[in-house]
């Protein structure tokens, strides 16, 4: 085999291809890995949005923060006394890049003990899976392989006449390095980027805007659960307005002007800051050649089976790019699932049971279907549902917000889904997903000792009440 021909090339270092990259040079197969992220200092920054600035940067702000506003608010009823707190957003900010660089150097080494040849540069998928390799550093190459996975993961949604310039009007990685903290911060969209962003700044002191188009607070949950989490962050300060649709924005002697409908009336806010934050799409542009062979959808995403298999032989697709949500954890096991396959054993994913989670204070998080999905597909079920509340670390801890509710088929007791509004909801939800993907049963989960004083009795207790029969709460 000669130093252009692999078994696999991935094009897209995220979390999909990077992952699916290591297993399969685990498995023995020939690989290379092309992506084209640089970092500030100009080095390589494998890891995808998510690493660079999507999930793991996000998550160093919003911890950041989430100190900052417990010092300012909180630790008093500790018998804390702090005095006067300030913040350094200099340092908070050089705090999450080292975060980011620490991992991205961590994944180089991977790389480097797999025996993975790594490219920073592009890569176009052209027939008869020829690909194009353009490094960033150094002359463009033609690299073949028996099997091609496409990696590209996302870049966020544009609106008319909104232009993200990054200073003023920001998209994700913007919204990452605001360098103080803004008087006024609008956001377009009060989705998972939307609240986390939104809390961030929030908490830091900032008077927060979000302006989302829909009528329903987050509509991908039971409308009780979304209710509770409007209510804590109506509580902690955000001003989220349902049914407004953005017509425009501009910047005027340096602040944001944004024009906006709620149906009736229009109306005109004035920012230090705005993000725009109402979602992203597959980055397929000038991934694939027109005789590659590979379907894109309307909508740009790359057509693929169930196994994400392309219309193009020997051609695969995963993550971002393709049916499906689009979660760093289901592009990892996307990528894992097709390793495994193009070495003959039996990859595989559920996406019925893939958690989801926005990172708020308090957390949501879910899996399965919602009560609204049950009844428009006539499937007969039972609920459960328990305040933390009533959990004795809860109100130890001081965070005793939100809920767990769990749907049961109401004839088998099979677990049909779950939402959990609350502290580490990220965490709990894990144990319903095993339970889920063994086609467990909410009595399953009632059975299980759980440990005590825990939030997890929560999730216990939610699995009772399906039954009628919780402990610590009236049925």
């Amino acid at each position: 085999m000669s130093d252009n021909q692999f078994d696999v090339i991935f094009i897209g270092g995220g979390p999909g291809g990077y992952a699916g990259a290591i297993r399969t040079a685990q498995l023995g197969l020939k690989t290379l890995l092309i992506d084209d992220r640089k970092g500030d200092d100009g080095k390589p920054a494998p890891g995808g949005t998510c690493l660079n600035v999507g999930c793991i940067p996000s998550k160093a702000l919003l911890d950041s923060s989430k100190h900052f506003h417990h010092i300012q608010h909180d630790y008093t009823e500790h018998g804390i006394s702090t005095g006067d707190v300030s913040i350094d957003v200099d340092k908070m900010l050089d705090r999450k890049r080292k975060v980011v660089k620490q991992l991205n150097s961590g994944l180089i080494q991977l790389f480097k003990a797999n025996k993975i040849d790594f490219v920073n540069g592009r890569g176009k998928l052209f027939a008869d899976r020829q690909v194009e390799v353009t490094p960033n550093d150094g002359d463009k190459y033609t690299a073949t392989a028996k099997h091609i996975v496409l990696a590209a993961g996302s870049v966020p949604f544009s609106i008319p006449n909104v232009e993200v310039d990054n200073e003023y009007i920001l998209d994700n990685v913007g919204a990452l390095e605001i360098p103080e903290v803004p008087e006024r911060f609008g956001v377009i969209g009060a989705g998972v980027i939307g609240l986390e962003m939104g809390s961030v700044w929030r908490r830091l002191g900032s008077d927060v805007v979000l302006l989302e188009a829909v009528d329903d607070f987050l509509p991908v949950i039971d409308r009780d659960m979304a209710r509770i989490a409007q209510r804590e962050f109506k509580k902690q300060g955000l001003d989220i307005r349902m049914g407004c649709k953005v017509s425009g924005a501009k910047v005027e002697d340096g602040k944001v002007s944004v024009t906006y409908s709620d149906g009736k009336d229009e109306h005109t806010e004035v920012f230090d800051k705005l993000l725009v934050a109402v979602g992203r799409r597959a980055a397929s542009d000038g991934l694939v050649s027109d005789d590659s062979g590979v379907k894109l959808t309307d909508r740009g995403q790359v057509e693929v089976d169930g196994h994400c298999r392309t219309s193009a032989d020997g051609v695969w697709a995963i993550g971002d790019l393709v049916r499906g949500p689009m979660l760093a954890h289901k592009a990892s096991e996307e990528g894992i699932a097709v390793a495994e396959t193009l070495a003959g054993q039996s990859g595989h994913i559920n996406l019925e049971t893939i958690p989801w989670v926005i990172y708020t204070d308090p957390e949501i998080a879910w899996v399965g279907k919602t009560e609204a999905e049950l009844k428009d597909a006539g499937i007969e079920y039972r609920s459960g549902s328990f305040p933390f509340a009533a959990t004795g670390r809860g109100l130890a801890m001081g965070n005793a917000s939100g809920q767990v509710k769990i749907l049961a088929d109401a004839e088998t007791d099979e677990l049909l889904g779950c939402q959990i509004v609350g502290a580490n909801a990220s965490e709990l939800i894990g144990e319903v997903v095993v339970t889920m993907e063994f086609h467990g049963a909410a009595e399953d989960l009632a059975r299980i000792v759980h440990a005590h004083p825990t939030l997890s009795e929560a999730v216990h207790e939610a699995a009772l009440a399906v039954d009628k029969r919780a402990i610590h709460k009236a049925n």
